[in-house]
């Protein structure tokens, strides 16, 4: 159920309404927008009589919710929302860069990345100190020191930092030294993982899972905000289809068929996608125009020697130059009005 509150409804009566739904067993879920606010109802097994709301003092009206999901829709927040990280934001119309190495190598490689990153005028450092690998012989990340490191780097360079959290202890630690969890595609439908994010203080990024449809990925999404956790971020990162040309097929349509349906920002993690170093820059390209909110990359210092993901990382030079690229296309949609 939806509830929807009347403009001029005051801080006493949106109050006195979520107090009505926990009565009930339910969870309310308050959600200011620019004109108004709206409720939405969880925990309910069937429906709810919209009457029991409907007289109550503010309410505008109450609306029965037959879509598989709640929280995550336009219904519930017309508004599109704008998650802050810190000084940071992604949504609102800027532009969100989240750049760095795939892996957290040493302090000198990420103090490298790091220094390149700010330089360019981004504000999200990515970097993995958890990375799970397809191989159990592969370089799987440093760890809580990895973490560390990235903590030295917002402290050095001002960055707000994304990582990915693998399980339940992952985002204890994340939430120690990070800014921002990253729910990576391989966990998307770990739901005991989800919930846990949503518990946590720290907005998510939810990448969409390699096989996933937008439903599935969106009722992801809904499984953090049912938590309380309402700082959500959706990341489309490609997935896995029949070609060989590329490492996933990045899915562009997922970014206009997100805004017709939800209110959370949708990034594109263009690296991923790609999987090799000369398609990131025109499928980032590809993803601003689309109206992306931001874009996932991965930079290296010296991308011969990276330990994760080598053939996908930019070099400094070829992520400054697709920066210039990427700003140009969206201050071209902004001025035309297109962006959300």
């Amino acid at each position: 159920m939806l509830i929807v509150m009347k403009s001029g409804a005051s801080d006493a009566e949106i109050a006195g309404v979520a107090r009505a739904i926990e009565q009930l067993g339910f969870k309310p879920h308050v959600m200011p927008g620019a004109t108004r606010t709206a409720i939405g109802v969880t925990g309910n097994r069937g429906s709810v009589d919209t009457a029991r709301f409907e007289n109550m003092p503010g309410v505008a009206e109450a609306i029965r919710v037959s879509k598989p999901y709640k929280l995550i829709t336009l219904d519930l927040q017309p508004d599109a929302t704008v998650v802050r990280v810190g000084d940071a934001a992604i949504g609102g119309g800027d532009l969100a860069i989240i750049a760095g190495p795939c892996a957290i190598e040493s302090r000198e490689q990420a103090f490298a990345v790091a220094e390149a990153v700010q330089k360019s005028g981004a504000k999200f450092f990515r970097g993995g100190a958890f990375k799970p690998r397809t191989s159990p012989y592969e370089f799987s990340g440093l760890g809580e020191e990895g973490l560390k490191i990235m903590a030295d780097v917002r402290d050095r360079f001002g960055l707000r930092i994304v990582t990915e959290a693998l399980d339940e202890p992952g985002v204890d630690l994340v939430e120690q030294y990070a800014d921002m969890i990253q729910i990576g595609a391989r966990n998307m439908q770990n739901f005991t993982l989800l919930r846990r994010a949503g518990r946590s203080r720290l907005p998510v990024l939810l990448k969409r899972g390699m096989a996933a449809t937008l439903d599935e990925w969106l009722l992801a999404a809904e499984y953090i905000m049912g938590e309380g956790n309402y700082n959500v971020v959706l990341c489309e990162r490609g997935v896995r289809t029949f070609t060989q040309h590329t490492r996933n097929t990045l899915d562009i349509a997922a970014v206009p068929a997100v805004r017709r349906i939800s209110h959370l920002p949708v990034i594109i993690d263009a690296s991923h996608a790609a999987g090799k170093n000369y398609m990131v820059s025109p499928l980032a390209r590809a993803g601003v125009a689309a109206g992306a909110d931001g874009i996932l990359v991965e930079v290296h210092h010296n991308p011969d020697v990276a330990l994760c993901d080598a053939a996908q990382a930019l070099t400094v030079d070829e992520y400054r130059q697709m920066l210039q690229q990427l700003r140009a296309i969206h201050d071209v949609i902004s001025r035309n009005g297109a962006t959300p």
